[in-house]
């Protein structure tokens, strides 16, 4: 048994050699044009207007062009890889080499209705190896709320995926009820294929968004239009655009003004999954502790266990449990692992005004019977945009 592990471990540590050979000569390349923007005291979190402005005057100068164009090549190469946003100033010294991460592929089954009994539960149980160094420690490994990955804070650190201000809040909610989630789910743009990350990468592009930038609401609505236009082949109406400044508040719920790129990216990742596969797809993509979670949460609903629940409970249920809401309101913050019915003069559905207008609670809804299938299909989307740490809104329950 020793033999046989020992050679199941070398063989992973080639292939991790070779995985780090290949980021580090990838880091190579991008380290010129990262230096560059260091030295020049900018950040790749301006606005999208900032971004173009910047573009302008650097290709009115003339010399300075090719560098700005290998910086965008860099951008968009990362976000093809799902790589995300890099620290300004990243240290590779005494750094484990970033992950490489492996796009899904559509299986010809996808399309089918999974089997997710209600009555058969699942064990759900944590990877107990660090997902990074492959360290068992016991109680200092903190799990993520979606998969099975555990992770020291420290590795986490080193692999440049917590900074020192986020640091204490993994600690602290990593095993609370609302948890933590790790580098893999938190970023929804990884849950694309090849095709459709390079479909995004397309509408980006025409639409000249520039990646790594934030956006402004004048930004977001001009992205909105553009993309209507080109889908639709007719202007986006007055209450199309309404709820498309709703959707921007919601992804900017500290009020700053503009939204992150990563807020954004989630959110039209998670729109385009809807667009492009059928909810059978998408529930595929459910871990087994989200899974679980739906389940204990119907469970709680159904009061007389006929295997039936009420729309205006799934509403409310949706509304509750399946979105974000701001830390400085305590008094609204209710976990996405809630499993209770939301009382109609909870705070999380009596937060404003607005809120109670979009949730409608009228006989003909309440009399439509929900069974377990129709639960899941509808609330698969909700859970999916949940995954994100962030506490922006990636996909606004309708009214």
């Amino acid at each position: 048994m020793g033999v046989l592990m020992s050679r199941r471990q070398t063989v992973e540590k080639v292939q991790k050699v070779s995985l780090a050979v290949s980021a580090f000569k990838d880091g190579l390349r991008e380290q010129p044009s990262t230096r560059r923007r260091a030295e020049a005291g900018g950040t790749r979190r301006g606005t999208l207007e900032q971004a173009v402005q910047e573009g302008e005057e650097e290709a009115s100068a003339g010399p300075s062009q090719p560098e700005e164009s290998s910086a965008g090549k860099a951008a968009w190469e990362r976000l093809r890889d799902g790589r995300g946003v890099e620290p300004e100033e990243f240290d590779r010294a005494n750094r484990f080499t970033p992950p490489a991460f492996i796009r899904p592929k559509r299986e010809l089954h996808d399309d089918e209705p999974p089997d997710i009994s209600l009555e058969q539960r699942e064990q759900v149980l944590n990877d107990e190896m660090c997902e990074i160094c492959e360290v068992w420690t016991a109680e200092s490994l903190f799990p993520c709320r979606v998969c099975s990955r555990v992770y020291h804070d420290g590795c986490l650190r080193r692999m440049g995926y917590l900074q020192s201000d986020s640091a204490v809040e993994v600690t602290e909610t990593a095993h609370t009820e609302t948890g933590w989630s790790c580098y893999y789910c938190d970023n929804l743009n990884l849950l694309l294929t090849e095709e459709e990350m390079y479909s995004l990468m397309e509408t980006l592009r025409n639409c000249k968004i520039i990646p790594e930038t934030c956006l402004t609401l004048d930004d977001f609505l001009h992205y909105k239009h553009l993309v209507h236009k080109q889908q639709f082949e007719r202007p986006m109406a007055e209450a199309q655009e309404e709820q498309a400044a709703l959707q921007f508040s919601a992804l900017d719920p500290d009020k700053k003004g503009h939204i992150e790129w990563q807020d954004f990216l989630s959110h039209e990742s998670i729109q385009l999954l809807q667009k492009l596969r059928p909810q059978n797809a998408l529930l595929r993509l459910l871990t087994a502790k989200e899974r679980e979670r739906a389940r204990a949460a119907f469970l709680a609903l159904d009061q007389d266990s006929d295997g039936f629940i009420g729309e205006g409970e799934c509403r409310r249920a949706r509304h509750g449990w399946f979105r974000k809401h701001q830390k400085e309101t305590p008094s609204c913050n209710v976990s996405i692992s809630h499993v209770g019915p939301m009382s109609e003069s909870s705070p999380a559905s009596s937060g404003s005004s607005k809120s109670q207008k979009t949730l409608p609670s009228t006989e003909q809804e309440e009399a439509r019977p929900v069974d377990w299938p129709s639960f899941l299909r509808e609330n698969v989307a909700y859970i999916l945009a949940a995954r994100p740490n962030s506490a922006a809104l990636h996909l606004q329950p309708p009214a």
